[in-house]
């Protein structure tokens, strides 16, 4: 006598997830194990009905003057029908939840790899980059550090010939620029990480001081 098997999904399987966004690997290898379960049976199903003479899901299950079939086991070919079409549902919105939960965990290991690449970056190039030893944080428009592109935030690690191993008060800054008032000084700075090579005339303008800007220590 043939066994109906399950012909429904369990309840942990085809509960609402949020799109699957929250499964984990093994939750999605648990639904790939179903799906192949699905299909196993599915196969049974079929051979059973190839068993009965070949009878498929659409072959007639009466005779000629239109009385039941005595050449199969009428019971069996309608549960297989019926758990066949049971099945194929299952599968269908099984195959879907597998889909969407494989795309939304390549969707996170792509987003990981880019996290960890941007975060090995940014080690690497905070690694190789130079001391700073003050910050801007005023820059007035119109102004020489205006001008030559200085921007809010700017970590000096060099002016002129100040840079944090001789750097000891802002005088040293202030003494660079006195003398070098309508000359153009090098000035390097991090800016996002990045080293930003600047060059910076000191001058009279329209504004007070040889270059509009504010400098601060950094504590280290």
């Amino acid at each position: 006598m043939f066994s109906p098997p399950a012909a429904s999904l369990p309840a942990a399987a085809m509960s609402d997830r949020g799109g699957c966004g929250s499964m984990t690997l093994s939750e999605v290898q648990q639904l790939v194990r179903r799906k192949d379960e699905l299909e196993a049976q599915i196969r049974a199903c079929y051979q059973l009905l190839d068993d009965q003479k070949g009878v498929g899901m659409d072959g007639p299950l009466v005779d000629s003057e239109g009385f039941p079939r005595a050449d199969i086991d009428l019971y069996q070919v309608r549960t297989a029908r019926h758990n066949i079409a049971c099945l194929q549902n299952d599968h269908k919105a099984l195959m879907k939840q597998v889909e969407e939960a494989l795309h939304q965990l390549h969707a996170r290991e792509k987003e990981k790899h880019a996290r960890d690449e941007a975060e090995a970056r940014a080690e690497a190039m905070s690694q190789n980059l130079p001391t700073a030893f003050a910050k801007v944080n005023v820059v007035t428009p119109e102004s020489p550090a205006s001008i030559a592109g200085l921007q809010v935030d700017d970590e000096i690690v060099e002016f002129g010939s100040v840079n944090a191993n001789n750097f000891k008060s802002l005088q040293n800054i202030a003494t660079v620029v006195q003398h070098s008032e309508g000359r153009p000084l090098s000035v390097t700075v991090i800016r996002n990480g990045k080293q930003v090579h600047l060059g910076l005339t000191p001058k009279r303008w329209a504004g007070k001081g040889l270059l509009g800007c504010n400098i601060t220590p950094l504590q280290r």
